[in-house]
């Protein structure tokens, strides 16, 4: 992989087993839209930014610095072969089937606490509800960016509000679940920064001393904001995929990467139905 930065553009070449579209839009993240000509807009790291592909070219553009290069292979996971991944789950026929169906999806390495709230938000909800409560939220209490874009408001600034102050994002009962977890953040009950390395289980009771996060919110949270591709996330559709394909357990060939077989089957699955 070669990488060219000036600033206002970014390009990594030489990627394989990357679907800029499958992975900005499988339901790991919430603010990403595609434009024409297959343009993905959003805002990330407090920055807008417009993405495509060109065959193996990744192409981000918006404000840069130096250090942003390094943010955004993080974010693709450009770091880890997916190619050999793939090809060690495709050994299962069903993974087979969704990696075949589906290829390229790569696990997006976002902000941890914007994970955490966003996937608070997701309880009880679909795609485009969580996607509007998200937009909601940022544009009421995020920074602007200016052109319509808002930054992912800190802990720290949501902390300092009630749930009556968030009564304009219309996000009901996980209101309160919001202000709990930005209090826990922002005073240090709750340390985000070891979950990418501490103990698994240990991560995910730090998680879970946040009211309203349970087993789901706690894996997405770890998977899709820490990096932790062994966390695997059970929602009603992976519950069906268990007990409908793997009710004795997961295969061994997803051992240590149970997170990114969770995607692929996770995303199959929604759209066979």
């Amino acid at each position: 992989m070669t990488v060219k930065n000036d600033k206002n553009i970014i390009i990594f070449e030489g990627i394989n087993t990357l679907s800029v579209s499958l992975s900005l839009d499988c339901g790991q993240a919430f603010r990403w839209s595609e434009k024409e000509y297959g343009i993905w807009h959003g805002v990330a790291f407090g920055k807008a930014v417009d993405i495509s592909q060109e065959e193996d070219k990744l192409i981000l553009k918006g404000n840069f610095s130096e250090d942003d290069e390094r943010i955004w292979a993080d974010y693709f996971d450009l770091g880890r072969d997916y190619f050999s991944i793939c090809e060690k789950l495709k050994s299962d026929p069903h993974l087979k089937v969704a990696i075949e169906a589906y290829p390229g999806i790569r696990i997006l390495r976002q902000e941890s606490w914007e994970a955490l709230c966003s996937f608070i938000i997701s309880q009880n909800n679909n795609i485009p509800r969580i996607k509007g409560i998200v937009e909601r939220l940022c544009t009421h209490f995020g920074e602007d960016l200016r052109n319509g874009d808002f930054t992912f408001p800190s802990a720290e600034k949501l902390a300092l509000l009630t749930v009556e102050d968030l009564a304009p994002i219309r996000s009901g009962f996980r209101a309160k679940y919001i202000i709990d977890a930005a209090q826990k953040v922002a005073n240090g009950e709750v340390n985000l920064q070891k979950l990418s390395s501490c103990d698994i289980d240990e991560a995910r009771e730090e998680l879970i001393k946040i009211k309203g996060v349970g087993a789901k919110v706690a894996e997405c949270t770890l998977l899709y904001g820490c990096g932790r591709v062994d966390a695997f996330p059970v929602d009603v559709w992976v519950r069906r995929i268990m007990s409908e394909m793997y009710p004795d357990g997961l295969p061994d060939c997803t051992k240590t990467v149970e997170g990114i077989a969770q995607q692929y089957l996770f995303h199959w699955r929604r759209n066979v139905e």
